[in-house]
């Protein structure tokens, strides 16, 4: 999406761009305290900031079949991780929420996600919930994974796996249907110049090379990433009102797509 912004290979309507970069935890954190127009989140965290922004209607990470993973040394089965301590990349990610409803209440502390790996294979931790690319890269480190949290989800619902969505602030007020076209030009942009727009990704990475990147962005870049469709919707609703169900969150979801 950025590449299109950035190159100025859009008309932008007259909205100005900044972008920020920073790990989803973080961007969580900062859509409490409401600091930015438009944000990715987890789709965890949208019940709590649902007062002040709205979800938009694209530019979701959604995967089908797979998956944040829980990895350890030697694979662990169901009833050995609920035994188990797990490192987590924040209490507010969706794959944290996801893990909760496929194992109920667990041990877990926090870490950044890019440290988690290192913190299994290294043994200071039994078990670690990698997000990212990390979903790609555990076997190098020697790591198992024991849980898949997009084929766990697949199986419970029929359903793919909603993980980070858009949102903007609501008091951007009656030009938010014009800022959500914006949004859906540069993410079309992007998707029809691919190589441009990942060689500007590129230079943002964290030191992972193209082809990792680039098989990263094809399992969370798809056709329900221009529009959620009834699929996307349906997941998103599911997964909603089951961390409801759970007491997940601080008060009734309100779920608000912007025109």
């Amino acid at each position: 999406m950025f590449w299109a912004l950035a190159a100025g290979a859009i008309d932008t309507r007259g909205f100005t761009f900044e972008q920020e970069l920073q790990d989803i935890q973080t961007l969580n954190e900062w859509a409490l305290e409401g600091r930015l127009e438009v944000t990715a989140i987890s789709l965890h965290a949208y019940p709590f900031v649902q007062g002040g922004y709205a979800l938009l209607p694209h530019g979701a990470s959604i995967g089908s079949g797979y998956g944040p993973v829980v990895v350890s040394r030697e694979e662990l089965s169901m009833d050995q991780l609920r035994e188990t301590e797990i490192v987590i990349p924040g209490t507010m990610t969706t794959a944290f929420l996801t893990l909760r409803l496929a194992l109920g209440d667990f041990a877990h502390r926090e870490l950044p996600f890019e440290r988690i790996g290192e913190e299994v294979s290294s043994g200071r931790a039994e078990a670690g919930l990698l997000i990212h690319e990390g979903q790609l890269t555990y076997a190098a480190e020697g790591l198992t994974k024991s849980l898949d949290l997009g084929e766990w989800w697949l199986l419970e619902t029929g359903l793919p796996l909603p993980l980070g969505v858009n949102v903007a602030r609501r008091d951007v007020g009656e030009r938010l249907p014009d800022l959500s076209a914006v949004l859906l030009e540069a993410i079309e942009a992007g998707l029809e110049n691919r190589d441009e727009a990942m060689r500007y990704a590129m230079r943002f990475g964290r030191g992972i090379d193209v082809d990792l990147a680039d098989r990263f962005v094809r399992m969370y870049v798809n056709e329900l990433t221009c529009d959620y469709g009834a699929e996307g919707r349906q997941a998103v609703e599911e997964l909603l009102r089951r961390g409801e169900a759970i007491g997940a969150f601080p008060e009734p979801v309100r779920l608000d797509y912007i025109a």
